[in-house]
């Protein structure tokens, strides 16, 4: 059982890193349209979905219990996956708050989180889990 934990977060993994390589191609659009600016978000979306569910399995390899993405953050962060826990869970509640309603303003100010905020930690996180490798 633990080899196939072992083997389920470098799946995951695997995954993790193709979203985000396509949300860094997303970002990497110089001044997007409002369409460009959706895909963008949802991209941010499944990365993000990958990105706590890759700690949950990481970490249940390791024989930590967690189950919701709030523990897992604070799983993750006491175990040093990641170093910035309170972005962290700001991301989880855009994502809830994205996934959720569609408003112009709301998706601008997203927009902005991800690209000046959120990239960073999801890149060190794609980045740690390329160490573990």
């Amino acid at each position: 059982m633990d080899n196939f934990k072992n083997i389920r977060w470098r799946q995951r993994f695997q995954n993790l890193n193709k979203a985000f390589e396509q949300l860094q191609r997303g970002l990497a659009i110089k001044t997007p349209s409002d369409i460009e600016q959706q895909g963008i978000i949802q991209s941010f979306e499944f990365t993000f979905d990958l990105s706590w569910k890759t700690m949950k399995d990481y970490l249940e390899a390791q024989g930590v219990a967690c189950q919701f993405p709030r523990d897992v953050i604070k799983q993750a962060f006491q175990y040093q996956l990641i170093s910035a826990g309170e972005i962290w869970l700001d991301m989880l509640g855009k994502r809830n708050l994205l996934s959720h309603t569609y408003d112009e303003k709301i998706a601008s100010e997203a927009y902005r989180s991800i690209k000046y905020e959120y990239a960073s930690p999801v890149k060190a996180l794609v980045q740690w889990f390329k160490a573990q490798e």
